[in-house]
């Protein structure tokens, strides 16, 4: 009897994921535990193994299509069997009518007629089968999916389909750039970093990036981390007194001060957020991942501390829980070691604004006396959507981090 591979639950709150690629093909024998496949749900990536020694009989979920968790990819048997299911699960699509476009949706151009099609597209009023995150990017990009031609099963529209179809569309290049047609976004990747090259891209194109540069004088602020470690009668090894910790704690307050900042704008619509969930950039070795410490304004410095320190040290060990890699409302990113003072982070989107931070500097500089003091500096960058917020706004909310900063006693009050 065949035996199913089926699609892993990687976190918590996963329901459904990505087959990227397939490094077994039908018909290729195979042992247990030898990899056959990459699977993939938001940045989180993993290796699919083969339940038992076998054949590679059928595989019902194609390259860049989409499964529930726990539903079946591919069937594994003796040679010559026949595959008990050698059908898509229901699940894994959504159906819709083309009477339904979606809106936004451009008119056919003479580019549209010359894409390759598997397919024919759909009659006006037909069923259209459609996987959910090929829906989710369709609306994204503002594409009306029943002018796609469906690759997959029963002619069901894939994600990649879809960004095929958003990658044919012509396009304007800038004066002095050569404009590439038909390329994937992602192309020539795989795994975390390809989603993360889609993740970028959809940021850059969906959002009016701005990015506002500020140094923090931190002088009383290391002066203050300092004094604190002497008085405390116990040993300060919680994070509390980090500058990570003390960073994010000023994004807190200033968070909390300015809504506008801590929202989402996703689909035409603009939500703030109650609560300040602070997603912290941490490079691993396959990429860049960003978990999330939820309720973070509900926190002391000792809690913030240790729940950086839990979900940074959880994601570069692979072990922190899927739910905690979703729900940011703010992103913050340190490139500080690596001795960077100002740079561009892209926002991750559907917030509004992310935090760069810097090297630290020392610099001379003059006091109120007219002496000359050497003075220790915090470059921040900030970058933030121009779509939902001003440029006196995000100024004016850089300008709160900075002021916490300078004023360290208000970090702990």
């Amino acid at each position: 009897m065949a035996t199913e591979i089926i699609m892993p639950k990687l976190g918590l709150t996963m329901t459904e994921g990505t087959v990227f690629e397939w490094l077994k093909h039908e018909g290729d024998e195979v042992k247990k535990g030898e990899t056959v496949a990459t699977i993939n749900s938001e940045k989180l990536t993993a290796d699919v193994d083969a339940p038992a020694d076998g054949v590679l009989l059928k595989i019902v979920v194609q390259e860049g299509e989409d499964a529930k968790c726990k539903a079946p990819i591919a069937y594994l048997g003796e040679k010559g069997e026949q595959a008990a299911d050698t059908k898509q699960p229901a699940e894994t699509t959504q159906e819709a009518t083309a009477a339904a476009p979606v809106a936004g949706s451009a008119p056919t151009s003479p580019a549209e007629e010359n894409v390759e099609q598997k397919r024919k597209s759909p009659a006006a009023g037909a069923r259209i089968f459609i996987t959910p995150l090929a829906r989710k990017i369709a609306a994204e990009q503002g594409v009306d999916y029943s002018k796609i031609a469906g690759s997959g099963g029963n002619g069901r529209i894939t994600r990649r389909d879809v960004e095929s179809y958003v990658a044919s569309q012509p396009t304007v290049a800038a004066p002095g750039q050569t404009q590439t047609a038909g390329v994937e976004v992602g192309q020539g990747l795989a795994g975390m970093r390809k989603v993360i090259a889609q993740r970028m891209m959809g940021s850059l194109q969906t959002t009016a990036q701005v990015t506002l540069h500020a140094k923090a004088d931190i002088t009383s602020l290391m002066a203050f981390r300092k004094e604190l470690k002497q008085k405390v009668a116990h040993p300060l090894t919680s994070g509390q007194l980090s500058l990570t910790t003390l960073v994010t704690r000023a994004a807190i307050l200033a968070l909390k001060d300015t809504p506008d900042m801590n929202a989402w704008y996703q689909n035409g619509q603009f939500t703030h957020n109650e609560d300040v969930n602070i997603g912290m950039a941490v490079a691993v070795s396959a990429g860049l991942m960003v978990p999330v410490v939820k309720r973070a304004q509900t926190m002391t410095l000792t809690e913030l501390g240790e729940n950086l320190a839990r979900v940074i040290t959880g994601t570069r060990q692979g072990t922190l829980a899927g739910d905690l890699y979703t729900g940011g409302t703010f992103t913050i990113s340190n490139l500080g070691k690596s001795g960077v003072e100002y740079f561009t982070p892209i926002i991750n989107t559907p917030e509004t604004g992310i935090l760069g931070v810097g090297t630290l500097l020392q610099e001379l500089q003059l006091d109120e006396t007219g002496k000359l003091v050497q003075a220790v500096k915090l470059p921040l960058s900030l970058t933030f959507d121009h779509q939902v917020i001003d440029g006196s706004p995000a100024a004016d909310f850089l300008a709160k981090i900075v002021a916490f900063l300078e004023d360290p006693y208000t970090l702990v009050l």
